[in-house]
């Protein structure tokens, strides 16, 4: 049976996990028969997610418009091409009708201009995971938006309901893609204790729309796939702070013993040892009775030294580029 790698990423804003797993490829398909409850859909936020997030909704031919709005221009521009080249290598590969292809362009609207969204229907925000940030963005977006309009976040480690409580609290919902969004199937759909049924049927139903699988999950830190993930990192590093074993036997152990594709070191270098520690200090700060959470002395030290993994170019581990070298001895 022939296997292909796909590569796996969650990311939003500074948070990414990425993991590899093995499946049988899929065909791609894009339809104009599936149409969303959602005519006009609106986009924040242009970059690594954003930009990916818009391309889909826009191939799925299932609204009216997508309006995409950055606010920085260059990256606004940057997003644009991005979304160009891809769909055209997609008609390229014969995996894109060009009828399709135009349709899907056709469909989107870039913009700096904020209140190009004020008549869409559904929001999804995938900006800088920031706080302070996004519940100034919503506030601005809750008095310009439509009273039906329903807002929803991307982010992957920060709190739904604290967006939500500053706008409109029944219709806030928690999208989280992963990267790359163009490949990756998976959207965790988040419920707060406030969101409307309704709103959050609509928010699951659009995500099936648009080519997705959604899986729904509470409020809880880290939703689905980062409250596991992150803690089984935490667990690996700890063992390398107690002595317990070397990262390399904990790898190997972890791929050979349990099945994983890759060892949390060489996992946690591939991530970003800055982004789990952000997610981490994050949810010691937010969770301090919550056990699981917790920051190994050696992670800590790593990020200090700004040895962020795989993006540096060393962490657990040297590297070159995608290549991953020796393990670091300190």
């Amino acid at each position: 049976m022939m296997k292909s790698r796909l590569l796996a990423s969650y990311y939003s804003g500074n948070s990414i996990s990425k993991v590899f797993f093995f499946r049988k490829r899929q065909p791609r398909c894009f339809s104009s028969t599936s149409k969303s409850s959602f005519e006009k859909v609106g986009v924040i936020g242009l970059g690594l997610m954003g930009h990916g997030i818009c391309q889909v909704s826009a191939l799925s031919l299932a609204h009216k418009s997508i309006t995409a709005y950055e606010a920085n221009a260059k990256v606004l521009e940057k997003g644009q091409e991005k979304i160009s080249r891809s769909i055209a290598k997609l008609v390229s590969k014969n995996k894109l009708s060009e009828e399709n292809a135009s349709a899907a362009l056709d469909s989107i609207v870039y913009t700096s201009d904020v209140s190009m969204l004020t008549d869409a229907d559904f929001i999804v925000e995938a900006i800088v995971e920031n706080m302070d940030v996004k519940k100034d963005l919503y506030r601005k977006l809750d008095k310009m938006c439509k009273p039906e309009t329903i807002f929803a976040s991307n982010t992957s480690s920060l709190r739904i309901t604290d967006m939500a409580n500053v706008s409109r609290p029944e219709k806030f919902v928690g999208v989280h893609f992963f990267n790359p969004v163009q490949i990756m199937k998976l959207v965790e759909v988040i419920k707060t204790d406030y969101t409307d049924t309704v709103v959050f049927h609509k928010a699951h139903d659009w995500v099936t729309r648009i080519g997705k699988v959604p899986v729904s999950s509470g409020d809880t830190p880290g939703f689905i796939v980062n409250r596991l993930l992150i803690p089984s990192l935490v667990q690996a590093m700890l063992m390398l702070d107690r002595g317990d074993a070397t990262l390399q036997d904990i790898d190997v152990s972890m791929q050979l013993g349990a099945g994983h594709p890759m060892g949390p070191f060489h996992l946690a270098d591939y991530i970003g040892l800055d982004t789990c520690y952000f997610i981490l200090q994050g949810w010691v700060s937010n969770f301090p009775e919550e056990a699981a959470f917790t920051i190994p002395r050696c992670i800590e030290q790593k990020v200090k030294n700004g040895d962020f993994g795989r993006k540096s170019g060393k962490g657990f581990y040297f590297w070159d580029g995608e290549k991953r070298g020796d393990p670091v001895t300190e």
